[in-house]
């Protein structure tokens, strides 16, 4: 450290509020400015950076050490005289810095005197500013602690880190931390504000030494009032440039004087019609910018290395999911042959007559699918069993028709042919598929729409229209009764076009559960029709589940995209009903419509 303990930086003035000789120098002990609390403000233009700028050629001139946080990037120009380091977070900087380089510049602060430019202003974002100063600010506080080092921090426009007003946040907190006890641990500070109404007052009062250039604006002048005397508080209102008014604790009086010009190239200057020529400036160490880059280039190989991680694990997981939705789609249509294989073989071959044990023991597996066959049977006449034995043909048809989704992948009424040519379900072959579907075809024909024998004709149109007799009006059909015809009408709205209005009747026909489905699968995307069962209330009975999801399919108003997946298509109803092509806010505003009318009127 240099030899110096004063620093020239102004002449007294005359002029009211004034004490002393005109003319004569005003000095400052170095060790008051380094280890304090100062205060610096004025309006715009009044000189107020003019004098810290003055305070830092001259600690800089005698090898004192110092940080400066320029929020506006004015300070640069100090780097036409000195061996300044200028950090911040732009390319005008000598290193472009983050919080993870605030250890190493305190370091290089107080253990290499090293003065440094923190030029905030060059952050896109402030909250990554405010987070490296509070960094830079902490680790000078923990090694000042240490060292025991007179060091001055100068803070630019300090009332936006410890407002008056406000909340104060970590940054604003750390920095009165260092006004507080920084002193005992040789660290300074000096704060710098144009408006003193808007710096905490606790921060002012506590200074050691303060500078007051020209200030208007009432509430300001009365902070002035406040800390020094009601005269000061009428004559700080008509200094000139460069003048003001300094109080000191350490010579107990208010002196009116004139700051020196700086020496340096004024970067904060307001730019004139003059050509701007930025001067030719010192560059720094070259060892010093290597141990800061050394700190950037790791940052930058640890962020890319989190990148690659991050981008491993993402393909890790999506492959993970691919091979968990494949092992489900796989255990999905093997549950599902088996059912359509039970279904079939129970009324294609089970009971055949005239078999010989010999057959009866080659196809002994096939007996044991018929048995699970008559199981299901069994189950399913348990809830929906009616004095004309119909509970029988819903389950096999429930079960046929889950069965034959599941294979109908590509929704065109054929099974599905695996990559060796045989149909899936494995063992039967291309003859065999076709005629169990053409059985398929025939027990769902059956279980849908046969009556009884001695049913009379009432009897026939009251059932005509239901998959099962145990479900209420899953669908009905147009005609059947006048019933029907009420209802049709109580639904309809005639405002709407008559297309409308025939979905609108169409969604009216099915019961609330089957309604529900199929807002699942307007919601939810491609579902399954147990899924979709299971979201609607239901038990998730196969049967059950199926005999709804048919009554859709026979309304138009669901459609099979394979793998035993549905997707609805209300809206293609419509259109196909229009004959027309509609907007689609139209199209998607009548579709609610149709939906939510038929739900409030079933």
């Amino acid at each position: 450290m240099a030899e110096t303990e004063h620093i020239d930086v102004a002449e007294v003035s005359s002029g009211q509020g004034g004490t002393g000789r005109p003319g004569t120098t005003v000095r400052l002990p170095v060790v008051e400015l380094l280890t304090g609390r100062g205060f610096v403000t004025g309006k715009s233009g009044s000189g107020k950076s003019n004098t810290a700028s003055v305070v830092a050629e001259q600690l800089l001139a005698n090898g004192f050490g110092l940080l400066i946080v320029d929020i506006d990037g004015e300070y640069y120009g100090l780097k036409e005289e000195y061996e300044i380091l200028h950090v911040g977070g732009d390319e005008e900087c000598d290193v472009q810095v983050t919080p993870d380089h605030a250890e190493k510049l305190a370091t290089l602060a107080l253990e290499q005197n090293v003065p440094i430019i923190l030029d905030v202003s060059s952050f896109l974002d402030e909250d990554e500013a405010e987070e490296l100063l509070t960094a830079v600010a902490r680790h000078l506080f923990a090694k000042a602690k240490k060292r025991k080092q007179p060091f001055l921090v100068l803070v630019e426009e300090v009332h936006e880190y410890i407002p008056e007003n406000g909340a104060v946040g970590e940054c604003g907190k750390m920095l009165i931390k260092i006004g507080k006890r920084g002193r005992k641990h040789g660290l300074g500070i000096c704060g710098i504000s144009q408006r003193p109404a808007d710096v905490k007052k606790d921060f002012i009062t506590q200074c050691d030494w303060l500078v007051w250039h020209r200030l208007t604006w009432d509430n300001d002048t009365k902070v002035v009032r406040r800390v020094l005397d009601g005269k000061y508080a009428e004559a700080v209102e008509n200094l000139a440039d460069g003048e003001a008014f300094l109080k000191t604790d350490w010579s107990g009086t208010v002196r009116r004087v004139q700051f020196y010009r700086k020496q340096t190239f004024d970067a904060g200057a307001t730019p004139g019609l003059d050509d701007f020529e930025r001067p030719e400036l010192k560059s720094v160490s070259d060892d010093l910018v290597s141990e800061l880059s050394a700190i950037s280039e790791e940052q930058q190989r640890r962020e890319n290395r989190i990148a690659e991680l991050r981008d491993e694990l993402d393909r890790k997981n999506s492959r993970i999911a691919e091979l968990e939705a494949e092992l489900q789609d796989a255990r999905d249509l093997s549950r599902m042959a088996d059912q359509f294989v039970e279904a079939l073989l129970a009324e294609v071959e089970g009971a055949a007559p005239g078999r010989t044990e010999v057959e009866r023991q080659r196809d002994g597996p096939r007996a044991a699918t018929n048995g699970a066959a008559d199981d299901a049977r069994e189950h399913g006449s348990e809830d929906r069993s009616t004095p004309d034995g119909g509970g029988d043909e819903a389950a096999d048809a429930g079960m046929a028709f889950e069965a034959f989704d599941a294979f109908d992948e590509d929704g065109d009424g054929e099974a599905a042919s695996t990559s060796d040519g045989d149909a899936a379900g494995g063992e039967a072959t291309d003859d065999g598929m076709a005629a169990a579907f053409s059985a398929f075809e025939d027990l769902g024909s059956d279980a849908t729409e046969s009556e009884p024998a001695g049913a009379g004709e009432d009897d026939a149109a009251d059932r005509a229209g239901t998959i099962s007799p145990d479900v209420d009006r899953i669908v009905s059909r147009e005609g059947d009764s006048e019933s029907w015809a009420a209802e049709r009408a109580r639904v309809a709205d005639p405002d709407k076009p008559g297309f409308v209005r025939a979905v609108t009747a169409d969604l009216g026909d099915l019961d609330e559960r089957a309604r529900r489905m199929l807002t699942h699968y307007r919601d939810e995307g491609p579902a399954t029709p147990i899924g979709a069962h299971l979201e609607a209330g239901g038990d998730g009975d196969r049967t059950r589940a199926y005999a709804h999801n048919r009554a859709l399919r026979l309304a138009g108003l669901v459609e099979h995209v394979g793998r035993g997946r549905y997707v609805a298509r209300v809206e293609d109803e419509l259109t196909d009903r229009a004959g027309v092509s509609l907007e689609p806010e139209v199209l998607d505003r009548y579709a609610d419509y149709a939906v939510e009318r038929a739900a409030g009127g079933a």
